[in-house]
């Protein structure tokens, strides 16, 4: 049985919280302030960023795409952070020299800047003209002439940003200029917050990075019609089982071969070929029951044998021409 106290050692308890002596032990429990800067650059809800994301995937699989056209190589881009972050610290995190294009969103006020890593820079102009993208450089410093062989990849850049930003609004992106220095790249204060997307871009084997930066002051009007519930359906393109193996393949499946099929050969001196007239016959070095050669392009990959299929002449495969040739 709990403990009953009695009218005299009630009258003492209270007697010494009116004294100070004793605090009751509600007012013993103090909560922790929890700090908070009204400067953070959080401006973007998670919901704002999650359908950011969505579409900046959708951004790098039509990007990934075109790389695999144009590098013939195999193209993977992910996205691997949203960050807001003060504009003063972006700039802290870019080397120098870089390789950046400002860009703006006409009949807006919000500006960016695409950065490209200076080992993707030069891969990619490696690859564009020729080279196997593996190639060395004494001097970090893009040269005027590989200004404008990545200005076409920037250009392009500009276009799948805009198809991806479609569900949102018709935003025209355009390149405004390029830049080395990022002390030159400036598209608002020091103090305002930007919004970072960071990219990381697999080209066969080698991993190199590509960052957005937007002002986010500009960014209220865009951000408003991202809170609209139609968005939250927004999902990247590749979620949709697209790889860039399975656009390699079907770019492949669409491609024409030469077949050519050889039935035999003959050597004859150059007088008897000045000789030769309609209706003469060239002894071949086979007879009717041998095997014929099947090329494609120029390698010899099977054997067949002729025949007629629907009155069309046809040669029949019999077997494959093991060999550690490829097709070129």
């Amino acid at each position: 049985m709990a403990e009953v106290l009695s009218q005299q050692e009630i009258d003492q308890l209270l007697n010494k919280v009116k004294s100070g002596e004793e605090t009751p032990a509600a007012q013993n429990t103090e909560k922790e302030a929890i700090l908070f800067d009204f400067r953070l650059p959080n401006r973007i809800s998670k919901n704002q960023l999650r359908t950011i994301r969505n579409i900046n995937e959708n951004f790098a699989e039509s990007f990934s795409a075109f790389l695999v056209t144009k590098l013939q190589s195999i193209i993977n881009i992910n996205v691997t952070s949203i960050d807001q972050i003060y504009y003063s610290e972006y700039i802290l995190s870019v080397s120098n020299p870089a390789c950046l294009f400002t860009f703006e969103i006409r009949n807006t006020d919000i500006k960016g800047i695409l950065e490209l890593s200076m080992d993707l820079s030069l891969a990619l102009v490696d690859k564009l003209l020729g080279g196997n993208g593996i190639g060395t450089k004494q001097a970090n410093i893009i040269t005027p002439i590989e200004q404008k062989v990545i200005g076409v990849i920037a250009e392009r850049i500009m276009i799948d940003l805009r198809k991806a930003w479609q569900i949102v609004d018709d935003l025209d992106f355009k390149v405004e200029r390029f830049e080395s220095d990022i002390d030159f790249a400036q598209i608002t204060s020091q103090s305002e917050s930007v919004l970072l997307i960071s990219f990381e871009i697999t080209i066969a084997e080698k991993t190199y990075m590509m960052n957005l930066c937007f002002a986010t002051f500009a960014f209220d009007k865009i951000l408003s019609k991202l809170s609209s519930q139609k968005f939250s359906s927004i999902r990247p393109a590749k979620n949709n089982g697209t790889s860039t193996s399975e656009i390699i393949s079907n770019h492949l499946y669409k491609t024409f071969l030469p077949v050519t099929v050889e039935f035999g050969s003959a050597k004859i001196s150059v007088q008897n070929l000045f000789d030769l007239e309609i209706g003469d016959i060239i002894k071949l070095d086979t007879t009717i029951s041998d095997e014929h050669t099947v090329k494609i392009g120029n390698k010899t990959m099977f054997k067949g044998r002729a025949g007629v299929v629907n009155r069309h002449k046809a040669i029949k495969i019999t077997r494959k021409v093991e060999q550690n040739n490829k097709i070129e």
